[in-house]
């Protein structure tokens, strides 16, 4: 039986807006063989409770959404990895986190478990103190001729977060690079449980901060969605605003940032000038310059400022007036070019099996916008750029073309602010929902289970969950001089993975 037959003859339970397809173990191991051959349903979120393990897919060829669950039997579930390689992360931070193992899965490793913990496997309900010695990570082992490895990190220099990079290089060349993480675990899941959403907001807020206006608007819909609520239309309006300028924001700073890695300061330096004109606009309009908090389940939490507007307009224009001269700039200069182009490949079959969202997915062809599709207000007929290269330069221009894009949505939501409320209360419902944004680095999914309006189960997932491992892909056969230019040129969130 083919694997989308398999879940669409499954029972189903309760959650908005799709119902959840739930599969005994023998049904889900047939459905990881089935899934060899539909290459169409494309994983893109996988984590648990208590006694369930539950994934995310879209399938490609309709743009369905399918939300799954298979039973937990004695603390064992069937491996999706062998059939999905981007489940292996997840497998391992579902073993840390909840005890539940993946039965034949890729990677049986720690990932967020250091052995520091004074629990296993923390949001499980039969947790048990952490009584050994932490031991120390295990990595890949190598062999051949004149290889040796290179650590980096966690500690890196500069204000930058932590994260352990093995590379293994034969000269300069590298042959293999593994990444490490973990190291900036915070136990967000855990402290989101009991909570109302509106409390519960702070910590989705707070889950990669350069993002937080994203993944307050994925977490919002979520509650909204297991609440049977939606936010008024002046909210959804302003929601859009403040996440038009967080991607602006951030693909200003990362445009400069890939460049000056390439030994060219002139772009970080007037695009680092345009970023802080969007982040003292953002705190004009906001009161906030990353708009922290500002999104809260039901609406948002205050209005856009009398002069919010004009003050947003004026660093836009600036941006569209410069931003041609930046980029003929960047056209033209050889040195810089050849650095760019053909550095940091993603093989299009790696693109295909790991489905990442955002500038990764869309410089290597994959043209997929949670703005276009499943949708959500008040966005209409947004522009999605996409190439083929899927090197460090197709990832430089989908980001400057989403910042000029960008800048039109942003012009347009300006002159068609509706009037009416900001927000609305949510209900003591009890209920499951799942709420999405396209963040600047592409899909966030966030996941919520609420008992008379309090979380008993949730998740939230960043894109970086299948950016990294790419990143891992895309260094190979690169110089170790080039891996700062690949690695910025993804700029995944440590934070956003490490929960």
């Amino acid at each position: 039986m083919a694997a989308s037959d398999i879940l669409r003859n499954a029972p189903t339970a309760p959650c908005n807006p799709w119902p959840r397809h739930v599969l005994t173990p023998a049904a889900w191991a047939d459905l990881v063989a089935a899934l060899q051959a539909e290459a169409s349903l494309e994983l893109l979120a996988m984590w648990a409770d208590a006694q369930q393990v539950h994934t995310l897919f879209h399938d490609s060829r309709n743009g369905g959404f399918i939300p799954t669950s298979v039973q937990v039997d004695a603390g064992v579930y069937p491996a999706l990895s062998p059939a999905r390689p981007a489940a292996a992360w997840f497998e391992r931070m579902i073993a840390d986190l909840w005890g539940h193992r993946a039965e034949g899965g890729t990677d049986s490793r720690p990932w967020l478990d250091h052995g520091k913990w004074d629990q296993h496997a923390p949001l499980s309900p039969q947790a048990t103190p952490s009584l050994t010695a932490p031991e120390l990570p295990e990595f890949l082992p190598f062999e051949g001729e004149d290889l040796h490895q290179i650590p980096v990190g966690p500690v890196h220099a500069g204000i930058i977060e932590p994260g352990h990079f093995r590379f293994t290089a034969q000269g300069e060349t590298v042959a293999r690079l593994e990444i490490r993480l973990g190291y900036v675990h915070k136990g967000t899941l855990g402290l989101m449980r009991g909570k109302s959403p509106r409390i519960a907001a702070r910590f989705a807020a707070r889950l990669s901060g350069d993002s937080t206006v994203a993944h307050s608007i994925a977490f919002a819909r979520a509650a909204e969605a297991a609440s049977a609520a939606e936010a008024p239309p002046r909210a959804q309006h302003l929601r859009a605003v403040m996440a038009e300028l967080e991607r602006i924001a951030n693909h200003l700073g990362d445009c400069g940032a890939i460049a000056n890695d390439a030994a060219f300061p002139l772009l970080l330096a007037r695009m680092t000038f345009h970023r802080e004109r969007i982040l003292q606009a953002a705190s004009a309009a906001f009161g906030h310059r990353l708009m922290m908090d500002c999104v809260i389940p039901g609406g948002v939490a205050g209005d856009i400022a009398t002069e919010g507007s004009p003050t947003i307009l004026r660093a836009l224009a600036a941006i569209e007036a410069e931003l041609p001269e930046l980029l003929r700039v960047y056209d033209d200069v050889s040195s810089l070019v050849d650095r760019m182009v053909g550095t940091g490949i993603v093989r299009h079959d790696l693109v295909a099996a790991f489905a990442p969202g955002g500038f990764v997915g869309r410089a290597a062809g994959r043209g997929f916008d949670l703005r276009q599709s499943p949708g959500y207000a008040p966005y209409d007929g947004v522009q999605v750029p996409v190439l083929a290269t899927a090197d460090v330069d197709g990832r430089f221009r989908i980001r400057a073309s989403e910042i000029s894009e960008s800048i039109r949505l942003l012009q347009a939501l300006l002159a068609q602010l509706p009037d009416g409320p900001i927000s609305v209360a949510l209900t003591l419902a009890s209920g499951e929902g799942i709420g999405w944004a396209e963040g600047f680095r592409g899909d966030i999914w966030h996941w919520v289970r609420l008992e008379a309006g309090q979380i008993s189960a949730v998740f939230l997932r960043d894109p970086s969950w299948l950016q990294w491992p790419l990143l891992q892909a895309a260094i190979y056969g690169n110089i170790v001089a080039d891996f700062p230019l690949c690695n910025k040129s993804f700029n995944c969130s440590y934070s956003g993975v490490d929960l």
